[in-house]
Parts: C-alpha cells; structure tokens; sequence
C-alpha cells in the first residue's frame, strides 16, 4: 500500500465521520469491516491479503471510537469489527457482539508538529514533555481513545486545566493531523503513532513517542456481531485476521503486539 493510498483512504474516512454518516455496502455480497482509524495501516494490508487469498470482497469503514460505539448501538448490518477492546467490551455486555474475540494488538501515542515548525520539542523526558505542553500555542488532540488517554495524561502532570484552555479536540485522529499541517505558530500534536506515520509525508513531522513514564497504550480486538457469528463468509474473514501471518503484518505497520 502506497503512502498516497493510505492517504487517500484516511481523507475519505475522515469526510465519512464529519457527516456522522453509516457507510452501508457498495455491493450486498460485500463484506462490511467496520475498523478503527489508529490501525488502518495493518487492515489494509491484512485485508489486501485475504481478498488476494479468497476473492471476497471486502469494504472497509474508518471511525473513532464514539462513532463505532453509536454504529455498534444502532444494529446496522456488518460482518466484523476491530476497535479498543473498551468498545467490545461494552458491545458484548449488551448481546450485539459475539462472545469471543481476538486481540490484534496496541497502538501508543506520539507527539506531532507541522513540517515547517521551527523548533522541535523537547520530548525525552515527563518534565521536557510538561514544560514543551504548557509552552505550546496550541495542543491538539482527539476525542476518541486516544484524546481520552491525553487527558489521562495531562492530570497526571497537574496542567489539564492550562491545556483545556488552549486545546482543540477534533473527532478522530485524521482530524488532529489535519487541522496540525494547516495550522500556525508554535502548536502540538499527539495522536496514534500509526497515524501520525500515515501523515508524515503530507506536512506533519513525527517527533517521537511519549516516554515511557507517560506512554499510554490503547488495545485493540476484533470481533463478530451476534448476526455474523454464523455466517460463513464473516467467519472466514474472523479466521484470516487471527492468523500469524496478519499478526505479522498489523506489526509491519507500526501495530505492536497486544500484552
């Protein structure tokens, strides 16, 4: 997968959450993967592989968790899904997911500046982090996951009320890299490494990962809605991503392995 194609199918995710709108099937034989944003790198790959291996075809649909949840809630039609395993739980709970489940691993967070920002941060240490946020014009983070681990953090270093004050929460991650390479002045990002990654050719620069006092890690799983459990075509793509070989490629795109 080209960097322009992951791209590409990151803005149409994005356009697809700013419209709140289900992305229903291109063609009724289609499987419908229903997947969070921060692991679209191994999806693709490991779906470009299961095609390739059955000839099914499969349509894939991006979005943060909030939206997957309200998808999840309203019983749409879809054959599986991959989302922090706080979502699954959840839907499990409330009988709309299958029991079983798989995990296909964690994504941590990476901080993030415009390409032409002049100065990088200082990211090395939790007070270098501290002191690099409070000097900050602007902090930009989500409201998925990932957002709510950034505030998590933010406690943590006793400056969540300085932040709020000047953070702007874009939906998912695609809109925090987005809303970061067209911005101004001295301004921050954090977001899934795997997609920050997927911008860094298009006017966002990967600083690096939080350090490990503060890195937070969100795990994901993908799993079967109760009316899929049954179907074979659903079981078979289930099957494909449990596999070593899908494994390999979820961690070939920056998707490391579930603890």
């Amino acid at each position: 997968m080209s960097a322009r194609h992951a791209f590409a199918r990151l803005a149409a995710a994005f356009a697809l959450l700013a419209g709140h709108a289900w992305p229903g099937s291109a063609h009724a034989d289609d499987l419908l993967l229903l997947s969070a944003g921060a692991v679209q790198p191994g999806v693709e790959l490991v779906v470009a592989s299961y095609q390739g291996a059955t000839g099914d075809r499969v349509r894939i649909a991006y979005a943060a968790a909030p939206q997957l949840e309200e998808w999840l809630a309203r019983g749409e039609r879809f054959d599986v899904v991959i989302a922090p395993v706080q979502v699954i739980d959840a839907a499990q709970r409330a009988g709309r997911l299958a029991p079983e489940r798989f995990p296909i691993g964690q994504v941590g967070i990476g901080i993030a500046v415009r390409a032409d920002a002049p100065v990088l941060p200082e990211i090395g240490t939790t007070e270098a982090v501290r002191r690099e946020l409070l000097g900050a014009e602007a902090v930009i983070y989500n409201r998925a996951s990932t957002g709510l681990a950034v505030q998590g953090i933010l406690r943590e270093l006793g400056i969540e009320g300085e932040i709020v004050a000047r953070s702007e929460r874009p939906l998912d991650g695609a809109g925090v890299m987005e809303r970061l390479r067209t911005g101004h002045g001295r301004e921050i990002g954090l977001g899934a490494i795997t997609e920050i990654l997927l911008f860094r050719d298009r006017g966002v620069r990967y600083v690096g990962p939080l350090p490990p006092p503060l890195q937070r890690f969100t795990v994901y799983a993908a799993a079967l809605p109760v009316a899929a459990a049954q179907s074979e075509a659903a079981r078979r793509l289930y099957t494909h991503i449990a596999t070593a070989a899908s494994r390999a490629s979820f961690a070939a795109a920056g998707v490391d392995p579930p603890p």
